[in-house]
């Protein structure tokens, strides 16, 4: 057997040993997610994920298991075009291993904020060179942005801010300068790949909304995406982002045919 050939067939047995895991915990997995995602849907489109993505195969099938918990809790998908969450592949810097670690996205905590009923709702926006704004504190607070919609180029980004309109009637907002973003990103664990090189804008207006949302009221799972996001930048866990990245999406329309063939696949080889 050639070098080639030995590791397919370890990433097979890797795909395969993942697939039983997962298929074991399923319940769990329904234990705790809302109706609209199924453990069975997931669990496809974390292997369709697995079966591109080198890295996240090389992850621990348990902290992979475990990210798949959070988003279940949480009611964020990933690994598809929505965009509600990440799962990321990181290095354990005392362990060597490569673990799997879950972080909402600036979208997933908008959208954990829209389900809570206390936010009516939330959104941030990214201000450039071009565009025409003004922001006043104090009794009579102001945001005015105006973006320019020439189809030239808009310019550097230099704020950034988020709004929250609440059910009673109030609202609040946080401006943040590309300074006050990039102080933030330099100490984040993951300010040098992955989301903040790849989706630099996201990143930014998580960032603000996550510093707004100090000011807001908070459900429970509105608190525990946050939780698990800061313990994701800050690395509690020690990780190394050392080739860290974001998997790429899953088109969900074909995952079931693909997680089919997949299967097939698996089982053939196992069967040689």
């Amino acid at each position: 057997m050639n070098e080639k050939n030995a590791i397919v067939q370890a990433n097979n047995q890797k795909l395969m040993n993942l697939r039983q895991l997962l298929e074991n915990r399923k319940k769990s997995m329904a234990a705790v997610m809302p109706a609209h995602l199924t453990p069975e849907r997931l669990i496809r489109i974390s292997l369709v994920a697995a079966s591109r993505n080198p890295m996240l195969l090389q992850c621990t099938p348990e902290s992979i298991f475990s990210s798949l918990m959070d988003a279940s809790q949480l009611g964020l998908e990933p690994f598809t075009g929505l965009n509600m969450a990440y799962i990321i592949p990181y290095k354990n810097g005392k362990t060597g291993m490569r673990e799997a670690k879950f972080m909402p996205s600036y979208l997933g905590l908008v959208e954990l904020a829209r389900r809570s009923g206390l936010i009516k709702s939330l959104s941030a926006e990214v201000v450039h060179e071009r565009d025409t704004w003004e922001v006043e504190k104090g009794l009579n607070p102001k945001l005015v942005h105006v973006p320019i919609y020439d189809g030239k180029d808009p310019g550097k980004p230099i704020l950034v801010y988020a709004i929250a309109h609440f059910r009673d009637g109030g609202h609040q907002f946080e401006v943040m300068s590309v300074a006050d973003v990039e102080y933030i990103r330099g100490k984040s664990q993951s300010g040098g790949s992955g989301p903040w090189v790849d989706h630099w804008d996201a990143m930014a207006k998580k960032t603000v909304v996550k510093r707004l949302l100090k000011l807001c009221p908070l459900s429970t799972e509105l608190s525990r995406a946050l939780a698990k996001d800061n313990a994701c930048e800050s690395g509690v866990d020690d990780i190394d982002v050392e080739n860290a990245e974001i998997p790429e999406t899953v088109d969900i329309v074909a995952t079931t045919s693909k997680m089919d063939a997949l299967t097939e696949k698996l089982e053939n080889s196992s069967q040689v």
